[in-house]
């Protein structure tokens, strides 16, 4: 699936800057960019684009007016690019997707458009489970299935290290690698197998099979170390009960 983007900036650097970051992107196609909110306007009528870079502060019309003028109907999906954080909370009012702030680095807007592709790349926000339930219903599962960009990849549930909330979904991390699925996490935790698979925090599901040690940081703090070498707090409830499981 390649998705249509529109970049809308009245900053000539900025727009540039954007289209390079996001050149390098195979799923992507980059319509031709738009100075201010009135040219926007019309190439959203004209290509009907399926994501929309937004800058808010731009003169005659604002990022607001533009979402105004075109409606809810016909938005593409939002994300804010501006250089105030004064309109964040505006920015989720209109129910945009996210909200970068100039200037942000090449991390930060990938984890933007993996949100974009989990939101687009799902027909219905169930269909997420639906996806990575298998055939024996009712048991653990044994894979997940991610997008990565213009696919579908089976993920084996053994191979990640943990999960973690992200919102409105759960971040998969496999080795280096993340990706985002559109599900709750205290649903996935039903359909893993509680042997192997323990919530350390209401954030974080951790695979016991890649778990260095539990142990306190140097702050006091209980943690678990991954094999990685990535730390993950856990909660003093979920501390507790490991204390207990260790005498």
């Amino acid at each position: 699936m390649t998705l249509s983007v529109l970049i809308v900036d009245d900053e000539p650097l900025a727009r540039q800057r954007l289209q390079r970051m996001l050149r390098g992107e195979p799923d992507l196609e980059l319509l031709p960019p738009c100075a201010d909110g009135r040219s926007a306007v019309a190439a959203i009528g004209e290509h009907q684009p399926d994501l929309m870079f937004l800058d808010v502060q731009m003169p005659g019309m604002s990022g607001f007016d533009v979402l105004a003028a075109v409606g809810a109907k016909h938005m593409p999906v939002v994300v804010f690019v501006t250089a105030h954080d004064r309109f964040a909370l505006q920015a989720f009012e209109a129910e945009a997707l996210d909200y970068l702030l100039k200037p942000f680095g090449a991390e930060r807007l990938e984890r933007t458009l993996d949100r974009v592709r989990a939101v687009l790349g799902e027909p219905a926000p169930a269909s997420a489970f639906e996806r990575f339930r298998e055939s024996s219903r009712g048991g653990p599962i044994s894979r997940l299935f991610v997008r990565s960009g213009r696919a579908i990849i089976p993920v084996a549930v053994d191979s990640v290290s943990w999960f973690a909330s992200d919102g409105d979904y759960v971040a998969v991390h496999v080795g280096r690698t993340r990706h985002l699925i559109h599900l709750a996490l205290s649903r996935l935790e039903s359909r893993l197998d509680p042997a192997k698979f323990i919530r350390i925090h209401r954030t974080a599901i951790v695979n016991l099979d890649h778990v260095k040690a539990f142990k306190r940081d140097d702050a006091g703090q209980f943690v678990a170390e991954m094999m990685d070498g990535t730390r993950l707090d856990v909660s003093r409830s979920k501390a507790r009960e490991l204390r207990e499981l260790g005498e």
